[in-house]
């Protein structure tokens, strides 16, 4: 996602006088903004740091969701609008299917190590990002026994 297409959604929702949606998309650009001042990039933003910051403010929302007491309903469910919302912006990551394929194909040699940690180490630079660390972690798990 382009930091300019996520202005210009942002800018659309305020025209059609959608709130939650201009909010959830205002915070996403302002903290591309954060993100792009603190590492010095502030005027050329790539895509790739803005795909970065948007899983990491899901995975914030994420939080408040699972963090939220039950009832508190109407709490919950303007967390949950706003996560989807910001999903809609998401990188899609890919299946568990892609990132075993990537593993074997790429990463044999080290795979053929069993050396876990190293193999996570090689592993995560080329997948962060694009797949879940979780099941990059299974997925290493499983080709390690």
């Amino acid at each position: 996602m382009q930091i300019e297409q996520l202005q210009k959604e942002m800018i659309a929702a305020m025209k059609a006088k959608d709130k939650p949606r201009k909010d959830a998309i205002s915070s996403l650009v302002s903290a591309v903004k954060k993100t792009a001042i603190d590492e010095g990039c502030r005027d050329d933003i790539k895509e790739e740091l803005v795909n970065r910051v948007i899983l990491k403010e899901m995975k914030t929302v994420k939080e408040q969701i699972d963090s939220c007491p039950a009832e508190r309903t109407d709490l919950l469910a303007e967390y949950q609008q706003r996560y989807d919302i910001m999903s809609e912006y998401a990188p899609a990551m890919l299946s568990e299917e892609e990132v075993r394929k990537i593993l074997t194909e790429k990463f044999a040699d080290v795979i053929a190590t069993k050396n876990k940690g190293q193999i996570m180490k090689t592993v995560m630079p080329e997948l962060k990002g694009k797949a879940d660390g979780k099941l990059i972690g299974q997925v290493v798990a499983e080709l390690c026994k």
